[in-house]
């Protein structure tokens, strides 16, 4: 499945969550109601349908499959062309978005031959992304008039299903309910005089929307192997990366119990896995590479598909 946070652009007051579906969205709590089977468990909010654990997405999925076979009674509200969706984060209000930093190899000596890392990590670190900086697809990024430097970062989002706390590295991909793409925007200028300071507090990745995010969560049963998806990255139709998940240092067996020996992790909260290297501050025209605005940039998911599209401004 493929579930998602919107509103339609002819109702842009109702926020939903909803399943594509054949070039639409499905409004999962409309869809229910017209199933007029007696039940009623599908909350309005994504980390409300994501608390229900298995439950949940197995009657997200009942929903979704009743609303292929019915799509005609539907009214375009309840079933709506996906020209009339506006993405919302997936989750804009997960109670813990963790971001796991150095964590690619080749990004690593990228930022080693910059002088934005000073030694290789021996374990999983991280900072913490605020939901006030999430963006959804299609949303315009503000690039503000001091930053010179705006860089790409397509990640790979782990998104939580059930509650780890004290997880086992042998259990940690059966807490994932599914995967989405953060476009993790850095700028360099003010990263490498944090570095210099020593400042550990990246105020450029919580500024305002900064952190374009989805557009939906694709659920795990789309795809075989976290491990084995290329991730693209592309400015104005022009691909800048394409590196595999398998170049990550720290995988879930790592991660989840890593951080939820001290976290109480909940259904809804989400873990970006790092920035993959061909970044623009990786490369030699860097300056003719950093984002600029009226960029078009897009991160993408070859397989599965999925193409996370932000205009910069």
């Amino acid at each position: 499945m493929r579930l998602a946070t919107y509103t339609l652009h002819s109702d842009p007051q109702t926020v939903r969550i909803g399943a594509q579906i054949n070039g639409s969205m499905l409004d999962l709590v409309a869809g229910e109601r017209a199933m007029d089977d007696g039940k009623s468990i599908i909350p309005a909010s994504m980390k409300g349908l994501l608390a229900l654990g298995d439950t949940g997405l197995a009657r997200a999925r009942a929903v979704l499959e009743h609303a292929g076979k019915n799509a005609a009674r539907l009214d375009k509200k309840t079933l709506a062309p996906d020209a009339d969706v506006h993405y919302l984060p997936p989750i804009p209000d997960a109670d813990k978005f963790l971001c796991v930093g150095k964590n690619y190899r080749t990004h690593l000596e990228e930022l080693k031959r910059n002088d934005l890392i000073k030694e290789m990590p021996g374990e999983p670190t991280g900072f913490v992304k605020l939901n006030s900086c999430l963006t959804g697809h299609g949303a315009d990024v503000p690039r503000p008039a001091t930053v010179s430097r705006l860089d790409y970062e397509p990640e790979l989002v782990f998104v939580l299903g059930k509650r780890a706390y004290g997880a086992k590295a042998e259990d940690a991909v059966s807490y994932i309910a599914g995967i989405t793409i953060l476009n993790d925007l850095t700028c360099r200028d003010t990263q490498k005089r944090e570095v210099a300071s020593g400042s550990r507090f990246w105020t450029s990745k919580n500024a305002p929307a900064f952190g374009p995010l989805g557009p939906c969560i694709i659920t795990m049963d789309e795809f075989p192997d976290p491990y084995d998806i290329w991730v693209t990255c592309s400015v104005n139709g022009v691909q800048r990366m394409r590196v595999n998940t398998s170049d990550q240092i720290w995988k879930l067996p790592d991660i989840i119990p890593h951080f939820s020996r001290l976290l109480d992790l909940q259904p809804g909260d989400m873990f970006a896995t790092g920035a993959p290297g061909g970044v623009a501050v990786g490369k030699a025209d860097a300056e003719a590479l950093y984002l600029k605005p009226g960029d078009i940039v897009e991160c993408a998911f070859e397989k599965p598909a999925m193409v996370l599209r932000n205009r910069i401004v």
